[in-house]
């Protein structure tokens, strides 16, 4: 508790001094102060991991219980992820935030920025639903305050108030699904309704709760139905923001639901977690789509974040359907896969956008049809977006590969359960999974080449410089946590299996990373598969258990289920390019080397407009899936000045958000129809509201006889 008091100081303390600080000195202070912060959030983290969990009372709300503070592995996991982010964007917030100076009071939003951190860190540390809910609100405002930020943007207005109200509709679910758990335990406090709600709530009631619980946390992650306001928030956001945004903010929503249907009320019902399932690999599958099909770069990466929050969510339907099914080791496998998949997310889709921020500051340009050719004008960018693209489209060594296969192999591990309605959703899913993946590849093929290879498309990308140092470190502290995060799986699985660990009751760890640098442990058919293949690569440089990634099946006769290691494939590439390298070197010396123009189709220089375009790359995308990204029919408008004689005729075409134009347009249509119905009840005469009080009246006496 000490050392996360101390990060409340810390930010007490920083939203003081950006109180009375010059503006023109707000930016440089508020990342310093920033930087401290986070470090104090990690710290804040750490210690939960070394010294163990913490408790503490605030003040009693007779005769609910106690308002209290509280931090476990799961809240801690949370606070180290968020802290990650905070470091690298207020490194970054030094170089990009001077681009508002001359419109915004910097100040501003330095002092929100630190308000946001801080009710972060009480979201996950809360212990009680009270507290809870007003962490959770202030959260929620504050986010859409740095969303907001250019507010004199319309854009941005319109945006931030889409965010804000899909918030209050999730909050006010999220108030539906804790209030009933308070009740039913006659307590406030989480550890009291843990231990009472599952004897007392009622199977009903349990579905009530999930569905709440999951469709109102689910707003905050972006999950179906209610994804749309992400793509429009997203674009108008700082960059910054946007990291933040989807970092840190969407994982609260995950937050949210496990701490809902895995701690307080665990859920006991198989097809609760097949529904979580399900709306996960639609999720996925249909953010994916749509940013396969985007240009513009930061509502392509906003359609990305609904992706990967809906890898994340199935994963989580995949723990709790196996730990409805009493199989608390697979549960915990799928666990460590949605953890591991949350932190992979947060580090490369923040490193993603912090780097549209620095092509948006140096081009003014985010459109991919009008960029190209950034590589040559801004290496470093170019470098660190690349180990971002990397780790997003789930290639090896880099982290993104890791979760997304363990996802996969827990998917797989659906096998073991009993009901063929359970394995076919179980199959559907992991080929929703894998179109996903497979999609994701060509989506980001697509964002880095049309953005950073090739010629430039516009002037703007041909005048682009590389940005100034703070923004490049940002950047490079996230991309090297993406590597890092790909290279050791075995010991990110070893610390994420602490945080299953409670959600369990078992630590699945021995079954997932056996440990390969104590023989006498493995059993003898282990031994002899892997060691030949070097398994034992790195004993007594490297502390246990050792780079091997595999699983385990149950006894009595245990077999290796699935097995990888990215640590030796990057050896293993390392050593083939470089062996490459030294081949060519050494064998063409002896040979003439002639530099010459590359062949351009018999014209002297094929011009930007002739070049492939990332509208051309993502056409056959459009067209395949057309039933599901088909825009709203075209409206056209006509400007008459005379009779027979229009000024102008134009066309306009709806986006409409396919779940916009299958649930909400249909709700808002009856909504209007039944505006207007109600509106011809406002006829002004005095004589029909006195007959509307008397019939209301009547009506109330009759249900007060009857009842």
């Amino acid at each position: 508790m000490s050392v996360f008091a101390a990060f409340l100081a810390v930010t007490a303390a920083a939203v003081a001094v950006l109180a009375v600080l010059p503006r023109e000195r707000a930016v440089a202070s508020s990342s310093v102060l920033g930087l401290v912060q986070a470090a104090a959030l990690l710290l804040s983290a750490v210690d939960v991991f070394v010294r163990g969990p913490w408790s503490a009372r605030l003040w009693p709300l007779a005769p609910w219980g106690v308002l209290r503070l509280g931090a476990t592995p799961l809240s801690a996991f949370f606070l180290l992820v968020s802290g990650v982010v905070f470091f690298a964007v207020s490194a970054y917030a030094r170089g990009y935030l001077k681009r508002y100076g001359r419109r915004y009071d910097p100040r501003v939003f330095s002092i929100v920025y630190h308000l946001l951190v801080a009710s972060v860190a009480l979201v996950v540390v809360t212990a009680d639903v009270v507290s809870f809910l007003i962490a959770w609100e202030a959260m929620s405002v504050l986010s859409y305050l740095t969303v907001n930020f250019d507010h004199l943007d319309d854009r941005a207005t319109r945006a931030g108030y889409i965010m804000l109200g899909a918030s209050e509709v999730g909050f006010l679910l999220s108030v539906a699904a804790l209030v009933p758990l308070a009740v039913a335990a006659h307590s406030i406090d989480f550890a009291v309704i843990a231990r009472t709600a599952p004897r007392v709530v009622g199977p009903a009631a349990r579905w009530a709760i999930l569905l709440a619980s999951f469709f109102g946390f689910g707003v905050k992650a972006g999950l179906l139905p209610s994804m749309s306001w992400l793509p429009r928030a997203h674009p108008v956001a700082p960059a910054n923001a946007s990291a933040v945004l989807s970092g840190v903010i969407l994982n609260l929503g995950v937050y949210g639901i496990i701490l809902v249907n895995a701690v307080l009320l665990p859920v006991t019902s198989i097809a609760a977690g097949l529904m979580v399932l399900a709306v996960g690999a639609l999720t996925a599958l249909i953010g994916i789509l749509y940013a396969a099909t985007e240009n513009h770069l930061k509502r392509m990466l906003a359609h990305s974040s609904i992706e990967n929050l809906g890898l994340i969510t199935v994963a989580v339907g995949t723990a709790l359907t196996f730990w409805a099914a009493h199989l608390p080791a697979l549960a915990a496998l799928a666990w460590i896969a949605a953890l591991y998949h949350m932190l992979n997310h947060s580090t490369y889709k923040a490193l993603l956008f912090l780097g549209a921020g620095a092509v948006d500051l140096s081009a003014e340009e985010l459109d991919m049809d009008r960029l190209g050719g950034l590589g040559r004008r801004m290496p470093f960018t170019s470098l660190f977006m690349f180990a971002g693209t990397m780790a997003i489209a789930a290639l090896p060594p880099f982290n993104g590969f890791v979760s997304e296969w363990l996802i996969i192999q827990s998917l797989l591990r659906g096998v073991v359960l009993v009901g063929f309605g359970v394995h076919v959703l179980f199959a559907l899913s992991g080929v929703l999974v894998a179109l996903t993946a497979g999609l994701a590849v060509t989506a980001f093929v697509k964002f880095y080449g049309m953005t950073f290879l090739g010629q430039s498309r516009s002037s703007a990308a041909e005048d682009a410089r590389e940005v100034p140092p703070p923004l490049r470190v940002g950047m490079g502290l996230l991309a090297a946590c993406a590597l890092a995060l790909g290279l050791a799986p075995t010991y990110v699985a070893a610390g994420l299996s602490g945080v299953a660990e409670p959600l369990t009751g078992v630590r699945g760890l021995a079954r997932l990373v056996p440990p390969f640098f104590a023989p006498h442990r493995l059993s003898g058919g282990l031994r002899a598969a892997f060691h030949p293949l070097g398994a034992q690569l790195g004993l007594g440089i490297l502390p246990p258990p050792g780079l091997v990634f595999l699983h385990q099946s149950a006894s009595p006769a245990p077999h290796v289920v699935f097995a990888m290691s990215p640590g030796y494939f990057a050896l293993a590439v390392a050593a083939v390019v470089g062996l490459t390298f030294l081949v060519v070197r050494v064998l063409g010396r002896a040979r003439r080397r002639a530099r010459v123009r590359p062949w351009q189709g018999g014209m002297e220089a094929a011009p930007p407009a002739m070049t492939y375009t990332a509208t051309g790359l993502s056409n056959p995308i459009r067209v395949v899936f057309r039933a599901i990204l088909t825009p709203t029919r075209p409206v056209d408008r006509e400007r008459v000045v005379a009779t027979h004689f229009p000024a102008s005729i134009s066309r306009e075409v709806g986006d409409a958000y396919v779940v916009d134009r299958y649930v909400f347009l249909p709700i808002a249509l009856l909504a209007m129809m039944a505006a207007r119905v109600l509106a011809r009840m406002h006829h002004g005469s005095i004589n029909g509201y006195v007959a509307y009080a008397f019939l209301t009246l009547v009506a109330a006496l009759v249900v007060v006889h009857f009842s």
